[in-house]
């Protein structure tokens, strides 16, 4: 055996012994689970089913939120507090932390991976950070009106072209922050789009954006390949007149189900998922359901639409079928079901219950539960898959 032979097969047998230790890994099935109760986040690994260890020391998650780097090693981690925290997740560590605001409540990633966009109620406004070095890039205040106020930011998503998008909730309108020159942001505005816009998302493929409406029946789309056609509504006056119900919950929209040309949305304040043609934007079902729907998540493939409700009808996530446009099973994972979130094939979903303290991983098919993982007060669960999609 000449000399490079043995260098590498000495190199062979150091790697194969690092990958026994555990030293060596990918990211590709990692995530972490929000513990808002202790201010830190669990790593977890789907592979295996498993939680790996905790970071600790990530100040208020109340309603925290994270998104990934590029490769997937990285977690940037949202507080209440305002804090941005940069989880590095195969250490287990805080990389940087920085606290940018008084009160946030989401952010995103760029599509090149190198900006990230975090959303503010306190002062109101988007900030900008270089994602390698947590250096702050920009301000954007969610100025309006005369100028002398500022509206809460809400629904933040990246989209195509380092584009982000989000709405202001007091204002009633909807930005575009195109960061490709991330110090000099340009902004187009749509204004006058409809009362107090709660949450918004950006469809797969990044071509729409919604908003949801809390101050008055309906949603706001706007065509991202076209923004000369400004904002539409769809859906207006869904309610229909009705009696409203009290809304428990305010329904999340990031989680809203696009299935193949039909997605489903939350009715607010009612017992009822809509489901909606995504070429036309209009109603085509209605599917009654438990309770008011928070969460409606498409399972990968598309063929089942899983669904969780506001207090106090908490503790149940209804399973549909989108041919049969049916209720076809019914689990019940813990007091206070939060957040469900799919492993990219969809084979498990992991879903949080924070009364109980628990995240549960269940088979999609079989509806089995396949492992039980102890939580503080569990809440959201991101997992690294969303680093190669957009609108996460």
């Amino acid at each position: 055996m000449n000399d490079v032979s043995l260098i590498l097969a000495a190199a062979a047998m150091f790697m194969a012994g690092c990958a026994a230790n555990g030293a060596l890994r990918g990211t590709g099935d990692l995530g972490l689970v929000i513990e808002r109760g202790a201010g830190r986040i669990t790593l977890i690994e789907t592979s295996g089913r498993s939680a790996l260890g905790t970071v600790e020391g990530l100040g208020d998650l109340s309603h925290a939120a994270a998104v990934y780097s590029r490769d997937g090693r990285y977690a940037f981690v949202f507080g209440r507090d305002g804090g941005l925290s940069k989880v590095d997740m195969l250490r287990m560590s805080v990389d940087k932390r920085v606290l940018q605001a008084g009160n946030s409540i989401g952010g995103a990633i760029s599509s090149d991976g190198r900006v990230i966009a975090v959303a503010n109620y306190e002062p109101g406004g988007v900030q900008l950070f270089d994602a390698a070095t947590l250096e702050r890039l920009a301000d954007i205040p969610s100025t309006y009106g005369d100028g002398s106020r500022r509206s809460k930011v809400v629904g933040i998503a990246d989209a195509p072209g380092n584009r982000f998008v989000f709405s202001l909730f007091e204002a009633g309108e909807i930005w575009i922050a195109d960061a490709s020159e991330p110090r000099t942001p340009k902004l187009e505005r749509f204004p006058a789009i409809g009362r107090e816009p709660y949450d918004g998302f950006v469809t797969p493929g990044g071509r729409y954006y919604i908003a949801g409406l809390f101050g008055e029946d309906g949603l706001v789309l706007v065509d991202l390949w076209n923004t000369v056609g400004g904002a539409k509504r769809i859906l207006g006056g869904y309610g229909r007149g009705e009696e409203k119900l009290p809304v428990y919950k305010m329904p999340h929209l990031r989680g809203w189900a696009i299935a193949g040309d039909v997605a489903v949305f939350p009715a607010i304040g009612r017992h009822e998922v809509l489901m909606v043609n995504t070429a036309t934007w209009t109603e085509i079902a209605r599917v009654p359901v438990h309770g008011q729907p928070v969460f409606a998540i498409a399972q990968p493939g598309g063929r089942r639409v899983w669904v969780n409700f506001a207090f106090p009808k908490n503790d149940v996530v209804q399973v549909i079928d989108l041919p049969s446009r049916t209720v076809v099973r019914e689990l019940r994972p813990g007091k206070a079901v939060l957040h469900m979130e799919f492993t990219p094939r969809g084979e498990q979903v992991w879903i949080s219950a924070r009364d109980d303290d628990l995240v549960t991983v269940y088979d999609t098919a079989s509806f089995a539960p396949l492992a039980r993982i102890a939580a503080l007060k569990p809440s959201g669960i991101f997992l690294t898959s969303r680093a190669a999609s957009t609108g996460f």
